[in-house]
């Protein structure tokens, strides 16, 4: 019984310094998503009162005027989507292909935030258990000095694992709304296109 409890304490020690190699890529990556989130809320604000505009004005009759309401200079998705299911809106299988694309490309982007979400307190959890271990020998032991850096470890770990869920679930929350709500303005413009325009 000794042996495979010394076995389980080996593989466990062992896993501390993947563990926090992996929390330190999982804290750059949740910096760098809160900059590129940043620079698409930006651009999102910069785009939306626009496109609120164009589509409570938009009818069957005057589809064909709508990309020339099109900011020419924007990089948001939507808008480059729009205008190609603006170029192919006689073909519905063209239209409906770009739309399951853009439902692809947002569950891409979102996949960043979901996985800090969940790893980060997984090995947070782990980063925290694992030096408890070598932390309660040095305090059998009266090595204080030992049990006090383990400790410190294992805080560490935690906190930069929450940190990086919190970046991962808040992102994920605002992006989902975002792409939810070109998700309704790139169907309400396929529908538009199945519309008739009003006889004169």
């Amino acid at each position: 019984m000794n042996y495979i409890s010394d076995i389980l304490y080996w593989i466990s020690t062992g896993l501390l310094v993947p563990v926090i190699v992996l929390l330190i890529i999982l804290f750059i990556r949740s910096l760098l998503l809160i900059g590129s989130f940043f620079g698409q809320y930006l651009s999102i604000r910069k785009t939306d009162a626009l496109l609120r505009k164009a589509l409570d004005e938009l009818t069957p009759d005057c589809i064909q005027h709508l990309e020339k309401q099109l900011p020419e200079q924007s990089n948001a998705p939507i808008i480059r989507y729009m205008r190609q299911m603006l170029e192919t809106r006689n073909s519905p299988a063209h239209v409906q292909r770009l739309l399951a694309d853009y439902e692809i490309k947002a569950d891409k982007d979102l996949a960043l935030s979901k996985t800090l979400t969940k790893m980060g307190p997984m090995l947070g959890l782990m980063g925290t258990l694992i030096p408890m271990g070598p932390a309660l020998v040095g305090l059998s032991t009266g090595d204080i000095s030992s049990m006090a850096y383990n400790m410190q470890v294992a805080f560490a770990t935690t906190v930069v694992g929450l940190f990086a869920a919190a970046v991962g679930f808040i992102t994920q929350q605002v992006k989902q709304r975002w792409y939810l709500q070109d998700m309704t303005n790139l169907e309400f413009l396929s529908n538009l296109f199945n519309e008739k325009p009003e006889a004169l």
